[in-house]
């Protein structure tokens, strides 16, 4: 084994930072409670960052996954919010891996030079939740096109996106064995040469906690062109279950990133911080949690390089994501809250940065997937134990 980065990824930490530095805390202070960082997403398209993972034949950057995890790690770290633009990563790689040749022409130049914005991704439906086999969207065979009809839910980002990937039924599951059959991705444009929404298509914000962008999607009898379907009629689950362990990777990396931040700030505040005469940091309960949450953090980077190591390699790595994003999303968690104790009731001032991002850090214990559902998972898969759901 070697635990040495490879130098280009030092190159790549440089200059995502350098980036990074001309939005700080500020800017991103100024966003709340849910505007969007256009200014930011745009800077880190035009530079090519956002296009990284699509294959240099297409125009992108050809990189590793593990790559561009270290691209959302560094926009983490900096105190940014790598959730504005981390779907245009990993959204596209199903249109890589299955879509024709035809399609990838068309769309991943665009996507990659930034031209074309690709972060709606439609899955998660309000009845269904986690049980995707239960999703009700229907895509239906209508002359030369189909007919999209049905809601989508936590849809981030599609107000400012100009394609959408959407999973619909477009036959019935054939028995309880199979449910997941009959499911296949679409891909289409959300809005006519003026820029508004196509007919039938709606979309409305979610407020949350948090600045993520969160909509719900209603289709209403939507037409979709005969080449808006990605791969296989009807294998569209499998098709994206790739793009699954690609965004539970790439979201660990973002809470490394998270867990970064905090230890960092805590520890330049508690070595800074002198009360009874003395730095609060010489103070064991200030500094055993930030030691301890340093070390769940570095081990978490350790388990998000393995699953990325597999994944880069062709090889399975269902289990080696789903833990690299539990561990990372709970470690990520336990250096917030160890540098909110740190920093008092400065902790809770938006001038810091601190409540912010673990705002932001919070939802990774919940999405892309509940922990819970890893500990299922790993559960059965890993330990043999009986299926619990």
């Amino acid at each position: 084994m070697n635990f040495d980065e490879p130098g280009d990824f030092a190159v790549i930490r440089d200059e995502v930072r350098r980036l990074c530095s001309r939005y700080p805390g500020e800017y991103w202070q100024g966003l709340e409670p849910d505007r969007y960082p256009t200014e930011f997403v745009t800077d880190l398209a035009e530079h090519g960052w956002l296009g990284t993972l699509i294959p240099t034949d297409y125009g992108g950057g050809g990189l590793s996954l593990a790559g561009a995890s270290v691209i959302l790690e560094e926009i983490a770290a900096s105190g940014a919010n790598p959730s504005a633009c981390h779907a245009q990563m990993y959204v596209m790689g199903a249109l890589v891996r299955h879509g024709s040749e035809t399609q990838k022409r068309r769309w991943l130049p665009e996507i990659a030079a930034g031209r074309t914005r690709m972060q709606a991704f439609g899955v998660t439906e309000p009845a269904a939740g986690s049980d995707t086999a239960s999703i009700t969207t229907r895509a239906v065979r209508d002359g030369d096109g189909w007919t999209l009809s049905g809601q989508k839910i936590w849809t981030s980002r599609a107000l400012h996106s100009d394609l959408m990937l959407v999973l619909a039924r477009t036959t019935p599951a054939p028995d309880a064995e199979r449910r997941f059959d009959g499911l296949s991705i679409f891909i289409f444009e959300m809005r006519h040469a003026g820029g508004e929404l196509v007919d039938g298509l709606t979309i409305r914000p979610i407020p949350t906690m948090m600045n993520h962008n969160s909509t719900e999607v209603f289709f209403d009898n939507v037409r979709l062109p005969a080449d808006a379907l990605v791969g296989t009629e009807g294998k569209g689950f499998s098709h994206i279950l790739d793009g699954m362990n690609a965004e539970r990777i790439l979201i660990a990396a973002e809470c490394v990133g998270d867990g970064r931040f905090f230890c960092e700030r805590a520890a330049a505040y508690a070595t800074e911080r002198v009360v009874f005469g003395r730095p609060i940091g010489q103070n064991q309960g200030v500094a055993f949690p930030l030691a301890r949450a340093y070390a769940a953090i570095e081990a978490a980077s350790l388990m998000r390089f393995k699953a990325a190591g597999l994944f880069d390699a062709g090889k399975p790595c269902g289990p080696e994501a789903n833990m690299a994003k539990l561990l990372a999303s709970e470690a990520s968690w336990a250096a917030g809250n160890a540098a909110v104790d740190t920093f008092g009731g400065f902790g809770f001032a938006t001038e810091y940065d601190i409540e912010r991002k673990l705002r932001e850090t919070r939802l990774y214990q919940v999405a892309p997937v509940s922990n819970n559902l890893v500990l299922a998972y790993v559960a059965r898969q890993c330990l043999g134990l009986p299926k619990s759901y």
